[in-house]
């Protein structure tokens, strides 16, 4: 099973490549971030057409996250139980489904845009919220199957996932609040499945749109697969496609792509 995970920074505007990709890719199950559309906007059409179901969190022109799947979409759970709201408004930023045998969630974290904004602490919560989910889907006798929790988390796990960390001093993303999250998820159960990066030696993922981000290599490993020991165990590879990366009209996230056999 070829499973991956894709901020494609508007899938309005993205469509073309995405249905391309996963033509080419081989990709059974897809989860998505940065979706820019309402519920009603998703083009769930010509994805059926390509044989891919769907589970969608979207409401409009920011955040929304799916769970596509060609190999059957199970349970599917909208939205992150528990989570907070920002400002009064639940924000769509999960969605999970099981797929072919194997537990999934699309998650697309706050950016918490300036350490001691609302926004920054808002962020906290949510991972906090998150980890919450984690523990009840690896408890019991669920617990078992491959659990993943994959996305766009905004943050990068070490000082080697940023191309120069000096630059970041300060910022969000690098903090150690923030990556006390993520070590919370990993004692939680989950590892980090770190992809090969096909090309230098950083398996970068986000680059920005500025100041030849990519082309330069200045980018940032910010989309993450997290998942539990069945799922680990069941990787053959993972690696960043970031041919997807390339030429006009490319979203500043590349997808990462993970080969289980299960």
């Amino acid at each position: 099973m070829r499973i991956a995970t894709w901020n494609v920074n508007s899938i309005t505007s993205r469509l073309e490549r995405l249905l391309a990709w996963l033509e080419s890719s081989g990709t059974d199950v897809l989860c998505l971030q940065e979706l820019k559309c309402t519920a009603e906007a998703f083009p769930a059409e010509p994805l059926r057409e390509l044989g891919y179901e769907a589970a969608v969190n979207a409401s409009g022109r920011w955040n929304g996250v799916a769970v596509l799947s060609r190999v059957g979409l199970e349970d599917p759970v909208i939205g992150l139980p528990g989570g907070p709201d920002y400002e009064g408004v639940t924000e769509p930023r999960a969605a999970g489904a099981t797929c072919g045998g194997v537990r999934v969630w699309s998650v697309y974290v706050p950016n918490g845009r300036e350490v001691g904004h609302p926004h920054f602490e808002y962020k906290l919560r949510w991972f906090a919220a998150l980890r919450e989910l984690a523990v009840r889907e690896t408890a019991g006798e669920a617990g078992g199957r491959p659990f993943a929790v994959l996305g766009d988390y905004n943050v990068a796990p070490a000082d080697e996932d940023v191309h120069d960390p000096a630059v970041f001093e300060g910022s969000t993303h690098v903090t150690p609040a923030e990556r006390e999250a993520l070590a919370a998820l990993r004692a939680a159960g989950l590892a980090d499945v770190v992809p090969r990066p096909l090309k230098y030696d950083r398996p970068y993922t986000y680059w920005d749109y500025r100041q030849l981000g990519f082309p330069k290599n200045k980018g940032m490993r910010i989309d993450l697969v997290y998942g539990n020991p069945a799922f680990e165990s069941a990787v053959k590879d993972a690696y960043v496609d970031r041919e997807e990366r390339k030429g006009k009209g490319a979203s500043d996230h590349a997808p990462v792509v993970v080969d289980l056999e299960v």
